[in-house]
C-alpha cells in the first residue's frame, strides 16, 4: 500500500528478505513481488502469499476471503505501536481554521472503501465531493484549488512530504483519532503463522538506512475484532 516508485527497491530488499526467511521456514515464496495485478485481484487471490490492504476492504467483506497476518508499525506519531491516523490538509493559504469552517467546501477523497481518506469523515458533511483515485491525487487537488480539504493517510503524508513536491502548498489542520493500520494479509490456504514470523524477523532485521527509508519500526499482531469494529 506504500510502495512508492521512490523506494522499490527498498520494498524490494524487504520482501526478499521475508521471502527467504519463509524458504528457510519450509514454505513457499516467490522470487519477487508481482505489480501488475490490481488489489482486488491481490487480495482474492487463492494463492496470495503477502499482500497489504485497508481497514475498511477488510471490515466490508475481505475477512471471509483472507488470514492478517499481523501489522507494521511505522512509528505514527501520537499513535500506538501498528495504529494510525488521517491527517486533514488544507492549502497553507488557506484563512479557515476549523473543520466547521468547510462546510460549504468541496472535500476530495481517494475512495470509497478507504478508511483514511472516505470512512473518517463519516459524521462530517460537505457540500460537495470528489473522488480522486489516489492520495496523491487528492493532495494535488487540494494544491490545485480544485479542492478545498481532504483526509490523509498519515504515513502517505509523510512519504508525500518527502516526494511530492505538491505538499509544500499544504498544511495539516487537525489529526483523526487513531485506529489499528493498514495489515498484511495472506489467503486461507497459507500458513499465517509461519508467515507472520518470517515478516516480523524480517522487520526486525532491517538495516538502519532501509528501515528509516520505509518508515517501518516494528510488527505487531492486531486482533481482527479491532479491524471489524472500527
Amino acid at each position: 500500500m506504500y510502495d512508492v516508485p521512490e523506494l522499490r527497491s527498498e520494498t524490494d530488499a524487504l520482501w526478499a528478505s521475508i521471502r527467504d526467511n519463509i524458504r528457510e521456514s519450509g514454505g513457499y515464496a516467490p522470487d519477487t513481488l508481482n505489480r501488475d495485478l490490481t488489489r482486488d485481484q491481490t487480495w482474492a487471490d487463492p494463492n496470495l502469499i503477502l499482500s497489504q490492504t485497508c481497514g475498511m476492504p477488510w471490515r466490508l467483506g475481505l475477512h471471509r476471503h483472507a488470514q492478517l497476518v499481523g501489522t507494521p508499525d511505522y512509528g505514527v506519531d501520537g499513535c500506538s505501536p501498528g495504529f494510525y491516523c488521517s491527517v486533514i490538509v488544507v492549502r497553507s493559504d488557506d484563512e479557515r481554521r476549523n473543520l466547521e469552517d468547510f462546510a460549504l467546501a468541496t472535500c476530495a477523497f481517494n475512495a470509497r472503501n478507504s478508511q483514511s481518506g472516505f470512512a473518517v469523515w463519516q459524521t462530517t458533511q460537505f457540500a460537495h465531493w470528489k473522488e480522486t483515485g489516489s492520495h496523491a491525487q487528492s493532495i494535488s487537488q487540494v494544491a490545485k484549488g480544485d479542492a478545498d480539504i481532504a483526509a490523509i493517510d498519515a504515513v502517505t503524508w509523510r512519504l508525500a512530504q518527502r516526494y511530492q513536491p505538491e505538499a509544500v502548498h499544504l498544511r495539516a489542520l487537525k489529526k483523526t483519532t487513531p485506529t489499528p493500520g493498514l495489515p498484511f494479509i495472506t489467503s486461507q490456504t497459507q500458513d499465517a503463522g509461519l508467515i507472520a514470523s518470517a515478516t516480523a524477523k524480517a522487520i526486525d532485521d532491517l538495516d538502519a538506512v532501509t528501515q528509516k527509508a520505509l518508515g517501518v519500526v516494528g510488527f505487531v499482531k492486531i486482533p481482527s475484532e479491532k479491524y471489524l469494529a472500527i
